[in-house]
């Protein structure tokens, strides 16, 4: 019987030594979780505002584009101010960062020229490849007001025309593909940088995109023909 009663004691001592910290723990994420919640909403809008100046007290359209590159899609923050569309920030991502993903905001004119970016988060080196923030160097700011249509934003001894971070050639070059993938998403939903002229209004915009929708779908039809 002692040995029975000394099993139970441990059990239900056992228990309350598991249950009293998840109990805490419990207290502790519910009221910690707004202000993180919070805070975070914070830090994307200030991204946002960063990449597109003016957006905090603009019109902000969010959706989802899918890239053809990468496996998740990238989010569009389209700042609308009088109706028109003065610039779209875009949060992208690379997988090929020296300590896993990086994600960065940046932001794009509607004739595609780089506004503005940043890093968002990332785990790279500190020293090294944490430098690809504005927080530790100016290094980002090669892509400032460059427009990929017309400027390589490539590594130099990659063929194009950007400086690597020293040392730090593998975060150089994953920052690099995070900003190739939100061009190529931002072009190709937007038909092309051709099409699209700045300071068009929405309506304006999305009648281009139909035309030019239009006029695709007539000659692929065509060409079917025998």
């Amino acid at each position: 019987m002692a040995k029975k009663d000394s099993f139970v004691n441990m059990v239900v001592t056992l228990f309350v030594i598991t249950a009293i910290p998840a109990v805490l723990l419990g207290f502790v994420y519910k009221f910690t979780k707004e202000p993180i919640e919070q805070a975070k909403k914070i830090k994307l809008s200030n991204s946002i505002d960063l990449v597109v100046p003016g957006a905090s007290t603009a019109e902000i359209n969010q959706f989802s584009v899918m890239p053809e590159t990468g496996k998740d899609s990238l989010t569009f923050y389209e700042v609308v101010s009088e109706n028109k569309i003065i610039g779209t920030a875009v949060q992208t991502y690379s997988d090929n960062a020296f300590g896993g993903r990086i994600t960065i905001m940046v932001g794009f004119k509607p004739d595609g020229t780089i506004i503005d970016n940043d890093v968002l988060e990332h785990s790279e080196t500190p020293g090294l490849g944490d430098k690809a923030s504005k927080s530790k160097s100016d290094w980002n700011s090669q892509f400032k007001d460059k427009n990929p249509k017309e400027f390589n934003i490539n590594l130099k001894k990659d063929g194009g025309e950007v400086d690597a971070i020293t040392a730090a050639t593998i975060s150089s070059r994953a920052y690099i593909d995070a900003l190739q993938r939100a061009y190529d998403a931002f072009i190709k939903y937007y038909t092309n940088s051709s099409d699209i002229e700045e300071s068009l209004t929405i309506e304006e915009i999305d009648e281009q995109i139909e035309q030019k929708t239009e006029l695709e779908t007539n000659d692929t039809e065509k060409g079917g023909v025998e």
